[in-house]
């Protein structure tokens, strides 16, 4: 390899190096965010409260949006990725309630 493909290579081992342990905290992160919305979903059942609250979702997907406006995070992937999680968690509560 030329010194400048070696150098290239380096720097790509460092930023693989950094995305796998950002993988981690996200993995690690996410288990625990379901941990609290299981606790949550129980908590529902018991109290026969609906699985779904159209209204937090909706001021979620708003603070994530500004989130990710600071985080210069396209939104459109964060409000994707938080409906998906609310889709997950609402299925978790209805199991609950089952």
């Amino acid at each position: 390899m030329t010194d400048t493909a070696t150098r290239a290579a380096e720097i790509l081992k460092g930023h693989r190096e950094s995305i796998d342990r950002l993988d981690a905290i996200l993995v690690y992160t996410l288990g625990e965010r379901f941990k609290h919305t299981q606790a949550v979903g129980r908590l529902k059942a018991e109290h026969d409260l609906p699985p779904s609250d159209p209204a937090r979702e909706e001021q979620q997907i708003a603070r994530l949006t500004e989130l990710a406006n600071q985080a210069d995070l396209d939104p459109e992937f964060a409000k994707k990725f938080l409906n998906f999680i609310i889709q997950e968690v609402i299925q978790h509560h209805k199991q609950h309630q089952s």
